[in-house]
This record gives C-alpha cells, sequence and structure tokens, in this order.
C-alpha cells in the first residue's frame, strides 16, 4: 500500500446539519448585476431595461462568505493531488462554441463510444459553428489524439447534445439540443448518424432549447424525454418574465415512437434537467433548475413523472422548499453512503448542494433539501486565484473520482456570462477535491486544470482506457480544451464497467450501481440521461477504490431487481450483461 492511500469509505459526519453561518447567509432578492452585452445591456432599451433591474449587491454576497469561519482548518489530510497535462493542441480537438446572445448559455458536449472500440468519441455544439463529431484515436495509456469525422452531425444551431439508445436497437443516438428545432439523430454504426424526427414522430419544436432528461417509464418500448425551453427569443427589449414552455415527450400508444408533447407549465427557464430516483421509490421524478434571471414567480422544482399519470408538480405541502437560484447545472451522487443522492446544483456566486432534510427510519422521505456547500466548503462563489474576487458564473458540473481514492470529486465548468462587469471575467474551472472527512479542497490551479475561458459545458471522462479520468471543456467564443490524467498523487486502483440488457433501454438508463468497498463501505451511483450543462456522457462507469486491490459490484437494473453481489479485481474493465457474470473487457489499442 502507498504511504497514506486508504480503501473507499463514507463521509456521512458533516451532512444533514447546516452550520449557523451556512443558514444565516445573505440570500440574494433577484437579478444578476449588469453587463453590456447584447442580451444583459448593450445600449437601448435593452440596456435601460436591464439597469432598471440590478438588484444584486455583489459586496454584501462577498462580505457574507468572508466573515465567517474559514473550512480550511480542518484537521483531515490533503488529498492526493491528480496532475492533468494540456493536450488540446496535439490532440488534434479543434472546435469552438460560437455565437451571440441566442448562445450565452449552451455548449454541450457528449462522449461515447460510436465506433465499437470502447474508446469515447466526443461531439460538441457549435452554435453558429456547425457541430463536430471527433473519433477517439488515442492508445491505450497514451496521449490524447481525436481525429474529427463527417458523421451527419454536422448542423448549425445547436446549443447541447445528450447520447441515449432510443429506439433500442443496440447503437447511441443522439438528441440535438437547438435555437430553433430540437433534431434526434438516429445512429447507423461506425460514427454515422441520421435524421429521425419524422421516423420516430419526434416533435422537434420551434424554441430555444436548453436542457434535456430521459427516462424509461415502466412498460414502456421508447424513453420519455423532458425537454427544457429557455425565453421568447421575439422578446428583445425585455425578456423577463417570457419563459417558454418546457415539453415533455412520451412514447406512443402503438410503441412506435413519441406521441405529441405534453407542456410542464409552468415553465421557468431551466437550465439543466434531470431524471432521478431521489427517493429511491423505483420511480424517477424529473428535478428541473431553472435561470431566476428571466422568471416571474418561478423557484426550482421537481415534477412526479408516473406511468399512466400527469405530470404533477411536488409542492409545498408535500415538503418541497421554495429555492430560486441562476440553476445552470445539475449533478447528482451518494456522497455519503446512506442509499440517497445529494445533488450539486450550479449558479452564479454560491452554488448549492443539496441533501436530504431528514430520511425516516423506514425510509420514504419527504423532498425537503438542507444545502450543506458551504459547511464542506463547495459553494465556489468566487475565483480561488487571481486579484479578480467579484462572484463567479458556474456551468456545467460532475460528480467523479479523479484521483481514485474512492471518494468522488466536483470539477465545475465557470466563465463570465458576456462581460458582465459585476462578475469575474477571469473565472477558473473548479475541480474540488473531496478530503476523508467528506469537505472538499479546491486543487484546479495545482492539478493544471484552472482554465479562464469562457467555460460553458464539459466532460470527466477516461478518453485514453487508463483508468484515470480525463477533462474537456467547452469555451463560448473560444477553442475547446482537453486535458489528459497523467496521474500525479493519484495512485490508487479503480474500476470502470458498463451495463448491457435486452430489450429497449439498453443502456439500463435509471439503474442503480454499487461498489462494496473493505469494511463494507458502499459507493453507489445512479446512471441517467441529463443533467449537467448542455451535454452529458454514456457508457464506461467509472469508480475509484482507493487502496482495494478488488471490490465487489451489484446492480439493481432499472426495474427494481437487484443483481447478486460479484467480486471485481480492481483495475479492470468489464462488461455487465444482465443475467449473465461480469465479463472483463481489454482494450484493443
Amino acid at each position: 500500500m502507498s504511504a497514506g492511500l486508504e480503501a473507499c469509505r463514507p463521509h456521512h459526519r458533516l451532512l444533514r446539519s447546516p452550520s449557523p453561518a451556512s443558514q444565516g447567509r445573505i440570500k440574494v432578492a433577484a437579478g444578476r448585476a449588469g453587463g453590456s452585452s447584447p442580451v444583459y445591456g448593450g445600449g437601448g432599451p435593452r440596456e435601460a431595461w436591464w439597469r432598471g433591474r440590478n438588484l444584486l449587491s455583489v459586496s454584501a454576497v462577498l462580505l457574507t462568505f468572508n466573515t465567517v469561519p474559514a473550512l480550511a482548518q480542518t484537521a483531515a489530510p490533503a488529498p492526493k493531488l491528480p496532475a492533468f497535462t494540456d493536450e488540446t493542441a496535439s490532440s488534434g480537438l479543434a472546435h469552438t462554441f460560437a455565437g451571440e446572445w441566442e448562445f450565452m448559455v449552451g455548449g454541450g458536449a457528449a462522449a461515447f463510444d460510436c465506433s465499437g472500440d470502447g474508446f469515447p468519441e466526443l461531439v460538441l455544439a457549435g452554435g453558429v459553428n456547425k457541430a463536430q463529431l471527433f473519433r477517439n484515436a488515442s492508445t491505450r495509456g497514451g496521449a490524447l489524439k481525436f481525429e474529427p469525422q463527417e458523421s451527419g452531425l454536422e448542423i448549425d444551431q445547436v446549443s447541447g447534445v445528450y447520447p441515449a439508445d432510443i429506439d433500442g436497437d443496440g447503437i447511441t443516438d443522439l438528441i440535438l439540443l437547438r435555437v430553433g428545432e430540437n433534431v434526434a439523430m438516429r445512429g447507423l454504426g461506425e460514427c454515422r448518424f441520421e435524421r429521425a424526427n419524422e421516423a420516430w414522430r419526434f416533435a422537434g419544436g420551434d424554441s430555444w432549447w436548453t436542457s434535456l432528461a430521459a427516462t424509461w417509464e415502466k412498460g414502456a418500448n421508447w424513453p420519455t424525454v423532458a425537454l427544457g425551453s429557455y425565453i421568447d427569443r421575439e422578446e428583445e427589449i425585455s425578456p423577463w418574465g417570457s419563459c417558454t414552455d418546457n415539453w415533455l415527450l412520451r412514447p406512443a400508444a402503438d410503441g412506435r415512437g413519441f406521441d405529441s408533447p405534453v407542456v410542464l407549465k409552468p415553465s421557468f427557464c431551466p437550465l439543466s434537467m434531470m431524471f432521478t430516483d431521489w427517493n429511491r421509490s423505483g420511480t424517477p421524478s424529473l428535478r428541473v433548475s431553472n435561470d431566476r434571471e428571466y422568471y416571474e414567480g418561478g423557484q426550482e422544482q421537481m415534477w412526479k413523472i408516473e406511468p399512466g399519470k400527469e405530470p404533477a408538480l411536488y409542492t409545498l405541502a408535500e415538503g418541497w422548499r421554495l429555492l430560486r437560484i441562476w440553476g445552470m447545472g445539475i449533478a447528482g451522487y451518494d456522497l455519503n453512503s446512506d442509499g440517497y443522492p445529494e445533488y450539486f446544483l450550479t449558479s452564479m456566486a454560491d452554488n448549492k448542494l443539496q441533501t436530504l432534510a431528514e430520511i425516516p427510519a423506514g425510509g420514504g422521505p419527504k423532498p425537503s433539501y438542507a444545502d450543506i456547500a458551504f459547511k464542506l466548503g463547495v459553494t465556489a462563489h468566487r475565483p480561488y486565484f487571481g486579484d479578480d474576487l467579484k462572484p463567479s458564473t458556474a456551468w456545467h458540473t460532475e460528480f467523479q473520482d479523479v484521483n481514485n481514492d474512492g471518494r468522488a470529486d466536483i470539477y465545475v465548468v465557470k466563465g463570465n456570462v458576456w462581460e458582465m462587469p459585476d462578475f469575474a471575467m477571469k473565472d477558473p474551472n473548479n475541480l474540488l477535491l473531496q478530503k476523508a472527512d467528506g469537505t472538499f479542497e479546491e486543487a484546479g490551479d495545482r492539478a493544471g486544470v484552472a482554465s479562464v475561458k469562457q467555460g460553458r459545458g464539459g466532460a470527466v471522462v477516461d478518453l485514453n482506457l487508463d483508468g484515470l479520468l480525463d477533462i474537456v471543456a467547452v469555451n463560448r467564443n473560444e477553442g475547446s480544451e482537453v486535458w489528459r490524467n497523467t496521474g500525479g498523487q493519484a495512485d490508487g486502483h479503480w474500476l470502470q464497467f458498463r451495463l448491457a440488457q435486452d430489450g429497449p433501454n439498453r443502456d439500463a438508463i435509471g439503474a442503480w450501481v454499487e461498489v462494496r468497498c473493505t469494511g463494507d463501505v458502499v459507493l453507489r451511483r445512479e446512471i441517467t440521461v441529463g443533467g449537467g450543462h448542455a451535454g452529458g456522457h454514456l457508457g464506461w462507469v467509472h469508480f475509484g477504490l482507493g487502496s482495494d486491490t478488488q471490490a465487489e459490484l451489484r446492480v439493481i437494473w432499472p426495474d427494481g431487481q437487484a443483481g447478486e453481489w460479484e467480486r471485481l479485481a480492481a483495475d479492470s474493465f468489464y462488461t455487465v450483461e444482465r443475467g449473465k457474470a461480469a465479463a472483463k473487457w481489454e482494450p484493443k489499442g
């Protein structure tokens, strides 16, 4: 065992007990600080509108965070520091998400294997540029290499990209979120795609689409897809209060494609959505993170999406708590190994980390969440280096174990919306490493991923199949970036696998994956399509194991059936097919 290397372990000591300082923080009333961009100002009546509703006191927010006790006084040892190398130029990943006000949001990345060799390809949204597929030409453990490939995805006005096997043929498909008409793209194999809106009866609409989530309802042959729409593009002078309708696409009664859209009202300009089984009932709900910049009387939302029933919002009477943020991204993970996911919500200024406020002994919690971001040190509310002390702007986020110590870390992509002078212009991306006591430590600068470009989307995925997670950032009006994880101090073991089952929902979306380590510690992750900001990945599921050289794996499949625990050797890839023993898989490259 390497010095200081520990087995994976849970971190529940600090959860569900918000500190008095956290509870007493100033609540931001409304409105982002002013700006000079075309959408947030920029002259004429629009600027007059913006200046008139500038209600945010930036100094008050920062004063609040600066007058509470520092979290750095924890006695927990520093986590193992990973090392990343910027290989953007040498990898061939040359692409830019570009555009004016209609592309101030979006800029997603999708990571999935469409070539059949196990190495994840990348598809990057382009905004006014065309979306681009980059075929992964890396070798195992080697430098990252990508080759642009003509794929049928060369479509403009794309803001987001999400992968899923929609038609259940075993080939990954894509949904392209666009300003205009969304497009479903059927996978043909060998990284080629064709339009499928008409064949699948997929309603593309004509809106400013910004978010997506998908699930398979019980007994359904096709997925249920939620689509989030932003502001009315025709309301250029004063778009506040002009949020357009979100849609829910459910399977058609004949089992062939989609039915007509169901409107999810009220709609409050979501920038991220996620189907998640928050209460472990077996039926995922739809969590929606909304941008308070434009809604009127809105808040964060969670919809009950039950088979055969109309969608219904969770209410205050049921325990839902009012929360208003500039919601931009969602990530979920069971941080404290209690069986229920926590949720990281990105915003402007302080970000949120939510945990269930109370879990009854017999289960069945209410949808009441407490914020523990301050207590665990993950508010990430301003730049952590440089002399710019203005509030941050956060977008894409993920929970992933980047140093293989058995503890989930948090990656956050940052970037000013559009030359907004009251928010940080040089806003570095965050890499928050989890420590042994469950708190987090910023390491983005020391690890080498602290880009200060105008970030939007991203991905944390093993691009060269060496067991170390690499990082992608999509930037607005600047080139995308990719960093290869070269290890550094991170010498822990790992396990990666991909799920498969027959019939629809081939990739077992909605399953829970559990990894049991030394001391009966259970790490668990929900398999989802959605969340993040405007993009996600499909395929290999990664767990760091710390010093453990083996671990047990169990899958709770989407219908609730639990597989048997199976002991697996670390530092290996496995295909886990339902009803069969896990099969070891070796990359050929």
